[in-house]
């Protein structure tokens, strides 16, 4: 077993309900820090689970267990180039070179916001680039891509966490076999 890190963002529950913190806690929630930030309920997790697919999918279910409609996952896969420079551990500068296509070739585009001066990028994208150019390890592509796909996911019906666990490492696989 191992410990995963992640949020849940939520919405749809009074957070001065006199029982908001039990709520999420006898749902199962007992490994999550929550805070009300924005108008949202952010669940920072602190999952022991066999795989990161199978505590994002427990996560999703307990979370829903209480009511709450889950928004997203976090970290979010849609980044800036400051968000990529603090995730790969690169600098600031070095990142901003890799989007202008001043250093390295290849480097993903934007995919929203593409004519503002804060553009962003897909994670899984820049991940898997930056991985391919040996500055990422392999499995950070994997967390962001699972991350990802949990947030689409969670937009969908409701699964059982075993079901929703199948699908995420499915997804993976299928990913991971069109970058090879």
């Amino acid at each position: 077993m191992k410990t995963f890190e992640f949020s849940v963002i939520a919405s749809g529950l009074d957070p001065r309900a006199d029982d908001f913190e039990d709520r999420f806690f006898k749902a199962g929630c007992d490994d999550a820090t929550i805070v009300f930030q924005k108008g949202l309920i952010v669940l920072d997790f602190a999952r022991r689970a066999e795989s990161l697919a199978r505590a994002l999918a427990t996560a999703l279910a307990d979370v829903r267990k209480t009511g709450a409609k889950v928004e997203r996952f976090e970290p979010d896969y849609l980044v800036s180039l400051s968000d990529i420079a603090a995730r790969s551990g690169l600098s600031r500068a070095a990142i901003s070179l890799y989007g202008k296509g001043e250093r390295g070739r290849g480097f993903p585009a934007p995919v929203a916001r593409v004519t503002t001066e804060s553009p962003l990028w897909d994670w899984v994208d820049v991940a898997r680039w930056l991985c391919r150019h040996g500055k990422l390890p392999r499995e950070a592509v994997a967390e962001a891509h699972m991350v990802r796909e949990a947030t689409i996911l969670s937009r969908s019906k409701p699964a059982t966490p075993s079901k929703l666990a199948k699908l995420l490492e499915d997804r993976l696989k299928t990913a991971e076999a069109l970058s090879a």
